[in-house]
């Protein structure tokens, strides 16, 4: 049977403080959580009842395990998320965040001499899954080194643009030599997909462009069928050719806003399988990211359907956050 959605991309474990309101080198306490963008996008999906599966690769150490049996156990299928096999590679990644709510979240990316993720092999890719998916899904962090840049390309050829088939344009700056590289490889990439999400900063380095309505007409441009602006604290613009609407922000009190993204995209997910009409779609994965920041973990933090549901039915009166 497909998988309604594939991912392709980062996968590790993240480290988040239980302290908030101060400093790494002032916390004494942190739990670990599955985490990687790629990763949590296939969590949020799968929580709406989606079968789901995630390609990418993590280190031969406890780590690794991890990730394997996490993901298994939070609905992704863990059959392509495989360990190297070269003995010394590098391990699984692991990220820290410091947590300064509302909006004040540094991230710190411990993947030094590469990332398990970053090697996928182009000749290793399950392309029959890839072909047959729903929807698959891929970010530009997987674009930022060889052989995972060689391998998502082949993957795009393989599926040939069929819908749907997503670019998250998750530009991480710490992962590229600029964004003047980074906007090279989305440009090639964006040829190959029918949907792309990003927020302002992550559109200018896609196409120059940082005012939501002109990004997401220069996204339509490149031969796109749906284009998706986060705005933060001002809501989501998504515009097809057709069709352009806009969504306000939610209100939630901001605790992590780490995860919204990614939730947002799996409710996206959810939303264009479903069939639902532009608004509601957007609006629905709004606020599935909104829930999302209003907890401390990103992939067991990902909302079910009848909790955006009961969401959407019942906002409180709190301060709004956007997805970033």
């Amino acid at each position: 049977m497909a998988h309604d959605l594939v991912t392709i991309g980062r996968t590790g474990v993240d480290i988040y403080p239980l302290d908030h309101g101060v400093g790494l080198e002032q916390v004494h306490t942190f739990e670990k959580f599955l985490g990687g963008s790629a990763t949590n996008v296939a969590v949020a999906a799968a929580r709406h009842g989606r079968r789901t599966a995630l390609i990418s690769r993590v280190g031969q150490d406890p780590f690794g395990r991890y990730v394997r049996q996490e993901a298994a156990r939070l609905g992704v299928d863990p059959a392509h998320i495989t360990p190297l096999t070269a003995p010394g590679g590098p391990p699984t990644p692991v990220t820290f965040c410091e947590v300064f709510p509302p909006d004040d979240f540094p991230l710190y990316f411990y993947r030094h001499g590469g990332a398990p993720d970053l090697m996928i092999e182009p000749a290793e890719l399950p392309l029959d899954d890839i072909r047959d998916a729903a929807v698959f899904w891929a970010t530009v962090t997987g674009l930022s080194a060889e052989p995972s840049r060689s391998a998502h390309f082949a993957a795009w050829q393989a599926r040939e643009r069929r819908p749907h088939t997503v670019l998250d344009l998750d530009y991480r700056p710490m992962f590229w030599d600029g964004p003047e590289e980074a906007g090279r490889q989305v440009e090639r990439a964006l040829g190959h997909v029918t949907v792309a999400v990003g927020n302002r900063e992550e559109c200018e380095v896609a196409v120059g462009e940082t005012e939501p309505g002109r990004a997401a007409d220069a996204l339509l441009e490149r031969g796109l069928e749906l284009a998706v602006v986060k705005q933060g604290p001002k809501g989501v613009l998504a515009a097809t050719r057709d069709e352009r609407v806009e969504v306000p922000p939610f209100p939630v009190e901001v605790v992590n806003g780490l995860g919204a993204g990614d939730a947002f995209g799996g409710a996206l997910v959810h939303g264009l399988l479903s069939g639902w009409d532009l608004r509601r779609t957007i609006e629905f994965a709004n606020v599935a990211g909104a829930l999302v920041a209003a907890r401390l973990a990103c992939s067991t933090a990902m909302p079910t359907t009848s909790e955006v549901e009961a969401a959407l039915a019942s906002p409180p009166p709190v301060q709004t956050v956007g997805t970033t």
